[in-house]
């Protein structure tokens, strides 16, 4: 098993709250698209926008679910801008710089085809007046992008969200062997250098597949639902999990098939 892992920092950010956070991040991604992306850059390019949409939603949860408002303006054009804007911010590159026609651009649009679908589902909810908490959180946003591009992409790509195994709320998420073996052994060791991904050319499913795997930490926000006391009810009826601040709460797994 060959793994391969990032520690340089390209750049210093400022990220955006996406209910789980990171200070810096190692990004491999092209400026100028002269020549055919790696995969190191395509899977980091749609982890980033998967980060840069979910960070909408959670900007946006008051809002949303804020009884007193019908129309919350949150269209699916509105959403898929103010991503672009985001993952600009956290990438330093435009999405509209990237080749539509190129195996990365046909995946980036086939993502940012699920957050549309995602949000235009999505409005009948959040736009009920007369009702505060809606359920549309950023992690069932998130899933929600993640199962509809698996859907149109699924035997070239896919995005899933994890955590560690005892964090893990929805079985769809649950880690499997490799992405559990990484949490526990990687991102949680005492050694890891904090945001660096890990990658591994390996197999999935018989297939052969490039994978990478970036953590995610809790946050003061996500302590709410996800900290202590261990076991009581959060505002969505889920038991919290007794999740620490800074602790590695989750992670996204990106498969790339060859």
């Amino acid at each position: 098993m060959t793994l391969f892992f990032q520690p340089i920092i390209l750049k210093k950010l400022t990220l955006l709250s996406t209910g789980l956070a990171f200070v810096t991040v190692a990004l491999f991604m092209t400026t100028v698209q002269a020549s055919a992306a790696t995969d190191e850059e395509i899977a980091v390019s749609l982890a980033t926008l998967l980060r840069a949409s979910r960070a909408v939603i959670s900007k946006k949860q008051k809002h949303i679910n804020d009884p007193s408002v019908g129309d919350k303006g949150l269209s699916a054009d509105v959403v898929a801008k103010i991503a672009a804007k985001n993952y600009k911010t956290v990438s330093g590159m435009e999405l509209s710089s990237i080749d539509p026609n190129s195996p990365q651009g046909k995946l980036i649009q086939a993502e940012l085809s699920a957050i549309r679908d995602v949000m235009n589902e999505a409005q009948e909810n959040i736009n009920r007046q007369g009702v505060g908490l809606k359920g549309f959180l950023p992690a069932v946003f998130a899933r929600l992008v993640t199962q509809k591009f698996k859907a149109s992409t699924g035997s070239l790509a896919t995005i899933k969200l994890t955590a560690p195994k005892q964090y893990v709320r929805n079985r769809a998420n649950r880690p499997d062997k490799w992405e559990r073996n990484i949490i526990d052994n990687t991102f949680r060791g005492p050694d890891h250098v904090q945001n660096q991904h890990v990658s591994e050319l390996t197999t999935v499913k018989g297939k052969p597949a490039y994978r990478l795997i970036l953590p995610e930490y809790y946050k003061e926000s996500c302590l709410a639902c996800h900290g202590d006391p261990k076991g009581e009810r959060d505002i969505t009826g889920g038991k919290k999990e007794g999740g620490k601040l800074g602790e590695v709460g989750g992670a996204i797994s990106v498969v790339i098939f060859k």
